[in-house]
């Protein structure tokens, strides 16, 4: 029984049977029912704990409300960005927009699992949202990537990018874009474009707005994930958000 239920019933108990003549505004009706709470608590004291979770699951809840509410609300910025790469299924019925940074070790954690989700769901569209949030050379791996879809080649050097061990130099973020294939001189010269960093600066008051504070962070339907994630966990959302999951 909650604090409060339990309360309410006090007077139908029989518990406060002289101050249940008093009126509820009476110091004396007050003090006795607060002397009965104390008492009970003290010998409940699950009801303390059964309470506290209950305010915290109702905040939760109020919290995933808000943020669900917020997602439909920039529907149009996460899915229908012309500057945002994507993968997978474009015309998938299921969208999974990455925010993540080249530098960050639970990224590239994840990322076999994003590209492993591409293959075995054909219908899921996967959008990429540069969020480089570790620093300078973050911001030029992120500029690097992008300016590598002038070239067609944005997800093989994605992918060569969230593979690699070695810290993202200048010289290595060239080194590994003619590893794919890229035009080492070409993209550098693009990487100097002030539109990129116009994409980027858009990703960042987006995923700040939505409350993304680190990466990865994911958002698939009206839902949003914080940290790494697994295929399972990445294939329970996408089947959330076709209204397919069974609990």
């Amino acid at each position: 029984m909650s604090l409060m239920a339990m309360v309410l019933t006090l007077p139908s108990l029989g518990i406060l049977a002289g101050a249940e003549e008093l009126p509820p505004t009476d110091p004396a009706w007050v003090n006795e029912v607060e002397a009965v709470v104390r008492k009970y608590l003290q010998t409940h004291p699950e009801v303390i704990v059964e309470s506290l979770r209950e305010l915290e699951e109702r905040r939760q809840q109020a919290e995933v409300l808000r943020s669900q509410k917020l997602i439909d609300s920039r529907t149009n910025e996460l899915l229908n960005d012309p500057a945002s790469p994507a993968s997978g299924n474009l015309n998938g019925n299921v969208a999974v927009v990455q925010f993540f940074d080249y530098r960050c070790g639970f990224c590239k954690q994840v990322a076999d699992a994003v590209s492993q989700l591409q293959r075995d769901d054909e219908n899921v569209r996967v959008i990429y949202k540069d969020f480089p949030i570790l620093g300078e050379p973050s911001i030029q791996a992120a500029k690097a990537a992008l300016a590598a879809r002038k070239q067609g080649k944005h997800l093989v050097f994605h992918e060569a990018l969230m593979r690699s061990e070695h810290e993202l130099t200048k010289d290595s973020l060239l080194s590994i874009a003619s590893q794919v294939g890229l035009d080492a001189g070409q993209l550098e010269k693009e990487m100097q474009s002030p539109e990129l960093q116009s994409i980027l600066d858009r990703n960042r008051i987006l995923g700040n707005e939505l409350g993304i504070t680190g990466t990865p962070g994911f958002i698939i339907g009206t839902n949003l994930k914080l940290g790494a994630v697994d295929l399972y966990e990445l294939k329970a959302q996408v089947l959330r958000a076709r209204g397919q999951y069974r609990e």
